[in-house]
């Protein structure tokens, strides 16, 4: 039978399966789902041999453990290192989401559940052409490696070193990865760019103690001013971040590049809309979708401190807090960003004030020129599946491993994901629209078929 008559006569089965996995609340982020976490990689083992899949293996980190398995039965044909991540984030607010988080449910055409899109979802969808190509065929037409990890979401503290120490186990002629999305329904696009990324945790101190506002208003500090007033220091009335330094290792758009940004047709006045904003904001001189791609940014995350409780407190706190994080660019250097950002705090922090900073995740961009072949190739299978080739795009999130992938095996990384930018991942009612589920299954067979 035809791939397509496979697939639609095993998709209920296949859609059962999945729901299995995305019931299992494998936070990598809260010890409390340790356990869960493990539970998950298990349930990854028994699904990779039931589709064919051979030398399997759950390897121990510091952390939480990385699955290996492959299909090495195609001598002189290339080596595909399939990688992605088991591991979600945390669910909060809880009372956003619809239906329960680890509770699968379809409607409208859509899987909800935590994990859908990012990723089990879609790390799924490569086990399941692969299976597929084995029944049908008896055997894969390129050695196939799974490299599955449950560490994604905290920033794969401990693959790194599991890539340097494995790098034979690993050997490939490309990375595939599905963890990005497509341009919009019916448009897909493979990332030929990500942004890297760093995080820190900021604490103003004042006062060893909480005060009364009404004996000592005015005539102390208040931390939360010196953070708010810290904070604003951060950008100028430009968009731009006002640290010295920041931008260093920062690429200027090209004409070529600009213009590649053009071709994706972005509508900025329908993402207003639908986010429901007055208007657009960001650094100026640049469009919505080359300040999201390719250009660095510094993001205040979370802001807190003093009385959250219902009701009023005449309180001045002695402390504040705030998380912050940065996407990188180009040859941006995380270390250099998170020091540069630390000092210019120091520098700029209210006299009766002290500043604390706890650096955090560092990553840096990854890119890859689309002209090379095994990207004209995914391209190519997106069109014969979507019926329209793929846009090479560059996108602003991270996914830290993939620099790290590139540099230590030193093989391209083919970024061809099935997800799109309004499936709430990281958000409550995160979900996967099965019309890319069903083509995506399609798209990886034809990838592997012709790579």
């Amino acid at each position: 039978m035809s791939y397509e008559q496979y697939f639609q006569a095993e998709r209920e089965a296949q859609l059962d399966e999945l729901k299995q996995w995305l019931s299992i609340p494998s936070i990598s982020a809260l010890s409390v789902h340790k356990e869960d976490v493990q539970s998950a990689a298990i349930w990854l083992t028994e699904t990779l041999k039931r589709a064919g899949l051979e030398n399997i293996e759950i390897h121990p980190t510091a952390g939480h453990p990385v699955v290996y398995a492959d299909y090495l039965h195609a001598p002189g044909k290339p080596t595909i290192l399939v990688y992605g991540h088991y591991d979600v984030q945390p669910v909060d607010p809880l009372n956003l989401w619809t239906t329960p988080p680890f509770e699968p449910e379809i409607r409208d055409g859509k899987l909800y559940a935590r994990g859908a899109t990012d990723d089990k979802g879609q790390v799924f969808m490569h086990i399941k052409a692969i299976e597929a190509i084995l029944k049908q065929e008896g055997t894969l037409p390129v050695n196939i490696k799974l490299c599955i990890e449950g560490e994604e979401e905290i920033g794969s503290i401990h693959l790194p070193p599991f890539l340097e120490a494995n790098q034979d186990k690993l050997a490939a002629d490309a990375v595939l990865v599905s963890d990005t999305a497509l341009l919009e329904r019916g448009r897909p696009a493979i990332c030929t760019g990500l942004r890297g990324l760093c995080s820190m945790e900021v604490t103003v101190h004042t006062a060893s103690t909480d005060l009364h506002s009404g004996s000592y208003g005015g005539g102390v500090p208040n931390a939360l001013h010196a953070l708010v007033s810290l904070l604003s220091s951060l950008h100028d009335d430009q968009g731009r971040v006002a640290v010295e330094g920041f931008y260093q290792g920062v690429p200027e758009l090209s004409a070529l590049l600009r213009e590649e940004f053009a071709k994706q047709g972005v509508n900025e006045e329908k993402i207003r809309e639908s986010l429901g904003l007055e208007q657009l904001y960001g650094e100026e001189g640049y469009s919505f979708v080359e300040r999201v791609g390719a250009r660095p940014t510094l993001e205040l995350n979370g802001v807190y401190g003093g009385f959250q409780g219902e009701g009023s407190k005449t309180v001045i706190p002695k402390e504040a807090h705030a998380k912050i994080t940065c996407r990188l660019v180009g040859d941006q250097d995380p270390q250099h960003i998170l020091d540069a950002v630390e000092a210019h705090l120091k520098t700029n922090i209210q006299k009766g004030a002290t500043v604390k900073v706890k650096q955090m995740e560092k990553a840096r961009a990854f890119n890859i020129d689309p002209s090379d072949p095994i990207l004209q190739t995914a391209a190519d299978a997106f069109g014969k599946v979507y019926g329209t080739r793929a846009l090479f795009t560059k996108d602003g999130g991270s996914i830290p491993i993939m620099e790290s992938f590139s540099r230590i095996l030193k093989a391209p990384v083919v970024l061809m994901g099935f997800g799109l930018d309004d499936e709430n991942l990281h958000a409550p009612d995160e979900h996967f629209n099965l019309e890319n589920f069903d083509k995506g299954l399609l798209t990886i067979v034809e990838f592997l078929k012709t790579v």
